[in-house]
């Protein structure tokens, strides 16, 4: 028999929706609970590499993703100069295997929506606006009170409420999340007919400045610089240093740059980074994502890295009789993993700092070949 009959699933992005889902399509009564009061996703843009696109797959949810967003093939470098120069076109990498499109930008929240979607299908009982006050557990479950005043007892709890994890906070697990170094602005917005592809500019004010097609008519431009406390400009004054800050970049930039008009659609984050040590569970609850690990969007990997929790996760939980053995066994298989993507994405986010030439080709192609292959 299963371990776990009933669970608990704390946040609605991508971990805690993709766990959700795969417990109840292994016959798990599932609610989840969402701080949020409707589905919504921070943030504007995302690359789903192609280790995403096949948990994505296994979800069910593949097909219609394609439908909205836009797959990418190879990555086209081009220089901070008047022209554009392109300086390199590298070739596919297949994150996901030969058999999946190497990555696919979609904008954030359609993601959010399918995914939610997709938990409603299969039965996951979802509440909004709810969170965790308190965790009890014993031997044979966990005694969960939430802040609208109910109660109720699971087999499992999963933990999957990102960065600040407040499941973290309760379960008294210490973790430092530490700033990288770098802010990103990132936005949604039209995508000239000649973008097909996803493109990177180097030189000029930025570390990097970048564009990765999103849909059939969008976008998601992005701009990393030294990260900066922005908090006290107003949305209109944020909008006007992305776009002055973007003037340094030609090419589709120059397409675009008077299109980029709605201050709702910009928002402005800082790199962070952490690891959770080994064992990523206490008792009968689970951290699981963000709340475990997190790394600068180098190699656009945060995402894929938290669907392949949820997609092992699932298999473990569902196939081991003993609880104990499938969430030891979980951080075994995830945890080596996790920190070679984390290194990695960290490494390249230095040599930026450093202002270092290192081999991204190289790091990049070593990411790809380790996670081609099914967590």
């Amino acid at each position: 028999m299963p371990a776990v009959g009933t669970a608990l699933v704390v946040g609605g992005g991508a971990a805690g929706a993709a766990t959700a889902i795969l417990l109840a399509e292994a016959g798990v009564a599932v609610d989840l609970v969402e701080a949020q009061p409707e589905v919504s996703a921070l943030g504007s843009g995302i690359t789903l590499q192609g280790n995403a696109l096949r948990v994505l797959r296994r979800l069910g949810v593949l097909e219609q993703c394609a439908a909205l967003g836009y797959e990418c093939s190879g990555l086209l470098v081009r220089a901070a100069d008047p022209d554009a120069t392109v300086l390199a076109q590298l070739p596919d990498l297949r994150f996901g295997g030969p058999d999946l499109p190497g990555a696919m930008g979609m904008h954030r929240p359609d993601l959010a929506r399918l995914l939610m979607g997709r938990a409603d299908e299969v039965g996951v009982t979802t509440r909004f606006a709810t969170t965790v006050d308190a965790l009890e557990q014993d031997l044979d479950g966990v005694d969960v009170r939430f802040s609208d005043g109910t109660q109720r007892r699971y087999d499992l709890v999963v933990g999957a409420d990102g960065v600040r994890s407040a499941t973290r906070r309760l379960l008294g697990v210490p973790l430092e999340t530490r700033a990288v170094g770098m802010g990103a602005w990132r936005v949604v917005a039209p995508r000239p007919d000649d973008v097909t592809t996803a493109q990177l500019f180097f030189g000029g004010p930025c570390y990097i400045a970048g564009i990765t097609p999103t849909g059939l008519d969008t976008a998601y431009w992005f701009l990393v610089e030294d990260a900066q406390d922005r908090t006290s400009q107003t949305a209109a004054e944020q909008l006007d240093a992305f776009r002055e800050l973007s003037r340094a970049y030609h090419g589709p930039w120059d397409e675009v740059r008077d299109r980029f008009d709605d201050p709702a659609r910009l928002n402005y984050t800082w790199f962070e980074t952490h690891l959770l040590d080994a064992p990523w569970h206490r008792g009968r609850v689970v951290l699981v994502g963000d709340a475990v690990h997190v790394c600068p969007p180098t190699i656009a990997q945060g995402a894929a890295a938290a669907l392949e929790d949820a997609e092992v996760l699932g298999d473990l939980v569902t196939a081991h009789d003993s609880l104990d053995d499938a969430l030891a066994a979980f951080t075994a298989r995830r945890y080596d993993r996790v920190r070679t993507v984390v290194e990695a994405s960290l490494q390249m986010a230095q040599w930026h700092l450093d202002h270092v030439q290192g081999d991204v080709p190289g790091l990049t192609r070593r990411i790809a070949e380790l996670v081609a292959v099914p967590a």
